[in-house]
């Protein structure tokens, strides 16, 4: 099984956004909320490429200053409960686990480490070990050779569009995604869902 990390594993869209805004308002661009969800699943990198204007902001210092807001607030950090249950339940089964983020590695590691989750996946794949993100292949295609699992047999968890697009591409038939508070089927309309809810945050194993 392959998880990505913000959005899936960890409940982290709102900090996220908080802080990209903190580090834009110095440089007079006030980041759009509906923008911005609409583009979740991107790396912070991508997501400053694709923003309108963005293009001749100083990306590095801003890159320093959002990671920088996001690590000081590290420890507020709060599980996807029913995805973190989804994952005890295939490692307790003897499920070799991956994560495939496009966030980078100074983020996604200690994420980890304040979940309590590190010890739990064989490979931890970030936007540093990859030549292009999400929606390529390129994470999960990474994460699968370090499983040592044909992508025909994983199962891709992923709340974001570009995340799914990339599961699938990587030949990932399996995928099933975050959804208004749910683990649902990647081709599940909202009016089909049947399981449990999101709602609870976990911080390590219950």
């Amino acid at each position: 099984m392959i998880l990505d990390f913000d959005g899936t594993l960890a409940d982290t869209t709102p900090r996220h956004e908080r802080a990209l805004r903190a580090a834009l308002q110095p440089h007079g661009h006030n980041l759009d909320h509906n923008w911005y969800r609409r583009h979740v699943g991107l790396s912070i990198h991508d997501l400053l490429a694709a923003l309108p204007g963005g293009r001749s902001l100083p990306h590095d210092q801003i890159v320093r200053a959002s990671r920088a807001h996001l690590l000081a607030s590290m420890h507020d950090i709060t599980a996807i409960a029913c995805v973190v249950a989804l994952l005890y339940t295939a490692r307790q089964a003897g499920v070799r686990c991956a994560v495939a983020s496009t966030a980078s590695r100074v983020l996604v590691h200690p994420g980890l480490d304040a979940l309590g989750l590190r010890h739990e996946f064989a490979a931890v794949i970030t936007r540093e070990d990859v030549t292009h993100g999400k929606p390529a292949p390129d994470l999960y295609l990474t994460a699968t050779r370090h499983l040592g699992v044909p992508p025909g047999r994983c199962l891709a968890v992923d709340d974001a569009p570009d995340g799914v697009a990339s599961a699938r591409a990587a030949g990932i038939q399996h995928v099933i995604t975050v959804a208004e508070g749910h683990l649902v089927p990647a081709r599940t309309t909202a009016g089909q869902r049947q399981t449990p809810r999101c709602t609870d945050s976990a911080r390590g194993r219950q």
